[in-house]
């Protein structure tokens, strides 16, 4: 499926967009990257919540200070 999908930017998105261009190649590679890279971490979440819901069922409550340290450790380099 192709075509044209019409946005609205704030001065800043635009600012950042133009940034990442000569990367990318263009625009539209620089947000299907995005689009991208933001379903990726969408599921490396959905990863880990199964993740923590197996590991309570086998093992009790998850430690809310391990999950905060792990998600800054794996989600926030």
């Amino acid at each position: 499926m192709s075509g044209t999908t019409t946005i609205r930017l704030s001065d800043e998105d635009r600012r950042l967009l133009a940034q990442l261009v000569p990367e990318y190649g263009d625009q539209s590679s620089v947000i299907r990257h995005g689009i991208r890279r933001l379903a990726e971490e969408q599921a490396q979440r959905a990863a880990l919540r199964s993740l923590l819901h197996d590991w309570e069922a086998e093992s009790g409550p998850v430690d809310e200070d391990m999950v905060a340290e792990m998600r800054q450790r794996y989600f926030n380099r």
